[in-house]
């Protein structure tokens, strides 16, 4: 497996900063198993002899397929491998999100992504806030933190991250526990968190933006359309790269269960974006 040529640090591991987002590996609206199991498991393989060594899954993904997928596709796992989950949601039996948030269900749902990973402690467990499922909330998450530090002192967890929070709230899960990652949506079109991505930058902490693409209604624009044809990129690679060079604590997870698309993202590492370029990028902002 070849290293990854732009790296930051993740809890113990020294990641590349384009990773690999395994939710697409699972069936439609990310319930249910991935329609072709082969394909997927080629992409996984193909992600990792490519050089990718930072994965970011969780086990209400299928709920459990992707996570058995994975285990299936890699396991035993390299050395240098990361493996990323998050907690605090379950799936009703038509694949609703439903926030699973007590101790019980936090320790639960830990034990689930290792029992089907394959793995006796778990790299980083996110806390996705599920005060709002759809964006963040406001709100204490101590108690659901104390859980995770508990499972960390038992060495279930090595390190704690956060996801779907308010600068705020990383703020107070500091004083509690070392955060080594912050998850939100953010990419060219949705600029929410352009202060948080700089000051976790000064802090030494991970930005780890999921829907770097847009998520389910993938990101549209003249100005993006305009820059692929001028680097002879496709649109999606040109947002990725503008992640890449926006700030150097950015991890990206673009997930695909496609192996073209898989090398497409790849090959976006590789694209330079003049400063000139960057600011026509940043007018998409919003």
């Amino acid at each position: 497996m070849s290293k990854p040529t732009m790296t930051y640090r993740l809890g113990d591991r020294e990641v590349g900063r384009l990773g690999y987002g395994a939710m697409q590996l699972a069936g439609p609206g990310v319930f249910g198993p991935v329609k072709d199991e082969a394909r997927a498991i080629q992409v996984l393989r193909d992600a990792v002899a490519s050089g990718i060594n930072h994965i970011d899954t969780s086990d209400f993904y299928g709920p459990h397929y992707t996570n058995q997928l994975i285990k299936k596709a890699l396991h035993p796992y390299s050395d240098d491998l990361c493996i990323v989950t998050k907690v605090s949601a379950r799936r009703d039996e038509k694949g609703g999100w439903i926030p699973a948030f007590s101790p019980e269900e936090l320790t639960s749902a830990v034990e689930d992504n290792l029992r089907n990973l394959g793995l006796e402690s778990m790299e980083v467990v996110n806390l996705r806030s599920m005060l709002d499922i759809h964006q963040p909330k406001e709100g204490s998450l101590e108690p659901q933190l104390e859980t995770l530090i508990k499972l960390k002192e038992r060495g279930l967890i090595r390190h704690i991250g956060l996801s779907n929070v308010t600068a705020r709230q990383v703020a107070d899960a500091r004083k509690m526990t070392p955060i080594v990652c912050v998850q939100n949506m953010y990419n060219l079109a949705n600029r929410h968190d352009d202060a948080l991505v700089d000051q976790l930058a000064e802090q030494g902490i991970a930005y780890v933006p999921f829907f770097p693409l847009g998520g389910f209604s993938p990101l549209q624009s003249t100005q993006l359309n305009e820059v692929a044809a001028e680097l002879s990129a496709t649109p999606m690679q040109v947002a990725l790269a503008w992640l890449l060079k926006r700030s150097p604590n950015i991890l990206l997870i673009p997930g695909t269960s496609s192996p073209q698309h898989l090398q497409e993202n790849l090959a976006s590492g590789q694209l330079t974006l003049s400063d000139d370029v960057m600011e026509k990028l940043n007018g998409m902002g919003s």
